[in-house]
């Protein structure tokens, strides 16, 4: 065999998996378009959407780089006596809505920061790196992170005095930011000890019922 023919051969399969690799790249990014980024993030799609203006193209440019920063995160597993100890601090922050809502709602942001990072989130003091990966993976309930951390982070108002959200807000916000935490600490078939400490849905619904508070509009002071 000639030394051109083998050159010429060589060239040939360069091109040829030079080729398939492109229309890989191709395939993977007509993949995480449009209607996949709708199914995937659902609400958030179309938050990003609006907050665009109605730019369609402009929002799933964002959410697929969300995607493509946080798409191979995975959570790291909690410990079950990690996991009840932030469920008590959830609990304590429940009650104390009842006196002090504001200050509720700044643990309840404290604690969604800290929570995630321990699940392998970005650390909470990069808050909008973090809230962008937890947007990747709990799409439905990220909202509500984005809710306590605006209030707890209320600046000063024209007047000279701290910007206060409404308690009926505020409740709102807490109720929302509720089912991320939930998602957060929820035990996995990863988790040290998960098979055994795993609760049933029944068994998350009986939970909630027991909460202190319904979070109706009657509970807080002020309200």
């Amino acid at each position: 065999m000639s030394t051109g023919l083998i050159v010429a051969l060589i060239v040939i399969g360069a091109v040829v998996v030079i080729g398939a690799a492109v229309l890989l790249t191709l395939r993977r990014r007509r993949g995480v378009g449009g209607r996949d980024l709708k199914r995937r993030f659902g609400p958030e799609y179309e938050r990003t959407v609006a907050r665009y203006d109605g730019d369609t193209r402009a929002a799933e440019r964002e959410l697929a780089e969300r995607l493509e920063r946080h798409g191979e995160l995975r959570e790291r597993p909690l410990e079950a006596e990690r996991r009840r100890a932030y469920e008590q601090r959830w609990q304590a922050a429940q009650e104390l809505f009842v006196d002090s809502p504001r200050d509720a709602v700044t643990e309840a942001d404290r604690l969604l920061a800290e929570v995630a990072g321990a699940r392998g989130f970005p650390d909470g003091g990069h808050y909008e790196e973090q809230v962008a990966a937890l947007s990747v993976h709990h799409a439905d309930h990220v909202h509500g992170y984005r809710r306590v951390h605006r209030i707890a982070r209320a600046g000063v108002g024209a007047d000279g005095q701290p910007e206060q959200a409404a308690t009926e807000e505020m409740r709102e916000a807490m109720v929302e930011a509720r089912a991320l935490f939930e998602d957060l600490v929820a035990p996995t078939r990863h988790d040290a000890g998960g098979s055994g400490d795993r609760r049933s849905p029944s068994h998350a619904r009986h939970d909630r019922a027991r909460q202190p508070w319904g979070f109706t509009r009657h509970h807080a002071k002020g309200s």
